[in-house]
């Protein structure tokens, strides 16, 4: 494999936004697969204050030369201002399940 071909990245949304989000994503071939966490509890300093939200986490698989349009896009979908983008490699992962997701990342047709 690779080494830093693959990446998981992860965005936080709001719960009610989330599924049209991560839809969005796959539709654009920015990821092969988005996961949904439903809910999680985020506490964190924004303008000054502590905030405390129950938002979604996107687990989101896609390919690293695909980063900056998926960046783009959460930025051009998402209501936050400032959305959460952080991107992890992948360092190793099942070979089907990682030319499955190059296949599905990829705007040429097969």
């Amino acid at each position: 494999m690779d080494e830093g071909k693959y990446l998981v990245v992860y965005v936080t949304a709001p719960q009610d936004a989330a599924p049209q989000l991560a839809r969005t994503i796959v539709e654009r071939r920015l990821a092969a697969c988005v996961n949904i966490v439903p809910q999680v509890r985020s506490v964190y300093r924004w303008q000054q204050e502590i905030c405390d939200d129950a938002e979604s986490l996107l687990v989101i698989k896609t390919r690293a030369a695909l980063l900056s349009p998926l960046q783009q896009a959460v930025v051009e979908l998402h209501s936050y201002d400032v959305p959460e983008v952080i991107a992890l490699p992948v360092r190793g992962g099942h070979e089907p399940y990682l030319r499955w997701l190059e296949q599905e990342t990829s705007t040429e047709e097969t």
